[in-house]
């Protein structure tokens, strides 16, 4: 894998891309994908813009077009997939070299697969051109795909005129189908998200430096490590404690190596065998209203929209601001919150958890307690 830093790179300021901005408040698409459009346009035909060349910050982009930081978050996924610029962990968003086919480290994304399970249901249920499809939220379901995914994969089939909303601005309900003039994608392998790709790279790395037993690194050190975002290495552990490689123990226990990615046994070691899935209830306060504020973001906010404080949650849910404050930096750690200061810092969503998923709650017991409790 080819390294670079950030004082290698030519860096695009932006006076150099501001002239003839988008109107954003007379379109029939998303503003992210407007945005998106406007940024390859600008890539195609602005002399001074070269391959390997750091884009402007978000927090700048986002000033220069009077939008959130998610917004530009998402224009920016945007045209990564169409393979104009590359994100760097740590470094910023670089233009790409479309004449280079070396691989990039983001492989296929979620989205590139939304939109292909997206055609497929288009012609699976045969759709008319004319038609209204259901809802982005009765989609998802249908596509097993988070309802943010699909709702972006929907704003890209916008964009190369498969589908057109009907009101103004898109919504999560409107979506008519504008042509059927398409054809669905055969990927060499589905599975090939970066995530997965990370999720064997994980495996690798704890079988060539790691015991049964081991405590594996920390988040922060293992993205470092395989160049990736804290969030992709929390949803590769994640995939990797389902399958009982891991063991997810709070405290300064950690997580640590259940059993090497090469053994196939199913036996539990004695001392976690009396871990079990516990109901809502036997969570601790803000494990509850962790679950409960992500609950809340899915159904009722987008990537960019700022919460309630933590006061006004506090006394909504009638619980401590203690509690609220922990859950957020919880959410934060794994990568759907931000924090932003001064007067019109907040906190931010900037990512949508999926929420259909089982949690379990794993509590750290001393072998001994488990040897007696086995007997």
């Amino acid at each position: 894998m080819k390294y670079v830093t950030k004082s290698s790179l030519s860096q695009i300021e932006i006076e150099d891309i501001n002239n003839n901005l988008p109107d954003l408040k007379n379109i029939k698409e998303s503003k992210a994908v407007a945005i998106g459009k406007w940024l390859t346009n600008v890539i195609d035909n602005n002399k001074r813009i070269k391959p390997n060349s750091l884009l402007p910050s978000k927090p700048d982009l986002a000033y220069m077009f009077g939008v959130s930081i998610g917004t530009i978050q998402n224009a920016l996924r945007y045209i990564e997939d169409l393979g104009y610029v590359e994100s760097k962990q740590c470094i910023g968003t670089v233009v790409r070299d479309k004449n280079n086919s070396e691989q990039m480290r983001k492989l296929t994304s979620k989205r590139e697969l939304a939109v292909n399970s997206i055609k497929k249901y288009i012609k699976d249920k045969a759709y008319m051109v004319g038609d209204v499809l259901p809802s982005t939220r009765n989609i998802s379901a249908s596509i097993q795909c988070s309802t943010n995914t699909t709702r972006l994969a929907m704003e890209t089939l916008s964009s190369y005129g498969i589908l057109e909303h009907k009101f103004k601005n898109s919504d999560e309900v409107g979506w008519v189908v504008k042509s059927l003039d398409f054809k669905i994608e055969e990927f060499e392998n589905e599975n090939n998200t970066l995530v997965k790709k990370v999720e064997s790279d994980l495996k690798s790395y704890i079988t060539s430096n790691l015991k049964t037993g081991d405590r594996i690194p920390a988040h922060a050190t293992l993205s470092e490590k395989l160049s990736v975002s804290i969030k992709t290495i929390h949803d590769a552990l994640k995939t990797l404690i389902d399958d009982g490689i891991l063991l997810a123990r709070r405290g300064r226990y950690g997580t640590t190596v259940l059993k090497m990615p090469n053994d196939n046994s199913i036996a539990q070691k004695k001392e976690t065998s009396i871990f079990a899935s516990a109901p809502e209830t036997a969570f601790y306060y803000y494990e509850r209203t962790q679950n409960n504020i992500k609950k809340m973001i899915a159904e009722n906010y987008q990537i960019g929209e700022k919460l309630p404080s933590i006061m006004e949650l506090s006394k909504q849910m009638d619980l401590s601001p203690n509690t609220i404050r922990k859950a957020f930096h919880n959410l934060a750690k794994e990568g759907y919150l931000a924090f932003s200061r001064g007067r019109y810092g907040g906190t931010f969503v900037i990512d949508i958890p999926e929420t259909e998923e089982e949690t379990y709650k794993w509590l750290a017991v001393n072998p001994k307690y488990a040897e007696v409790y086995k007997n």
